[in-house]
């Protein structure tokens, strides 16, 4: 079995009048890939607070993000999937934008390779149990 590495990224709860902000890969089902959060990993020489406000714009399409405040950090392990441990530092951020109930958004990779469609939207942070991997395990610190 392949040594599993540890892996910072991080992961926002775009949270607005009781609702979270989500997306689904358009390219894959909802068995393979689930419903997730945006989420990602944080560059060379960039901090965790400028990852979280990139990775939010990158899967949203969206800009206009505020941080809030940094919920804290959580491990999770992504085995078998990638042998990888995510150290995950998860944030609260506000949009200040106007958006629909549902969009499409894509991530274009710098032309590296195909984009990555998405399809956004909002839930009730009730129904948030539902996200994938791990992805909810720091929601109840939004009521902290």
């Amino acid at each position: 079995m392949p040594e599993k590495v540890t892996k910072d990224k991080v992961l926002c709860y775009i949270v607005r009048n009781g609702r979270l902000l989500v997306f689904r890969h358009t390219d894959y089902s909802y068995e393979d890939v689930g419903i997730q959060v945006p989420a990602g990993s944080i560059r060379q020489g960039e901090s965790t607070e400028a990852a979280a406000l990139r990775e939010a714009g990158e899967e949203t399409s969206l800009s206009d993000f505020a941080i809030v405040r940094k919920l804290g950090e959580t491990e999770y392990d992504i085995s078998p999937y990638r042998f990888e441990i995510q150290r995950r530092h998860v944030f609260h951020l506000e949009l200040a934008e106007p958006t629909p109930e549902r969009w499409d958004s894509q991530e274009d990779h710098d032309l590296e390779r195909e984009p990555t469609r998405f399809e956004c939207f909002w839930i009730p942070l009730e129904s948030a149990h539902v996200l994938q991997s791990g992805q909810g395990a720091l929601l109840g610190r939004l009521y902290d």
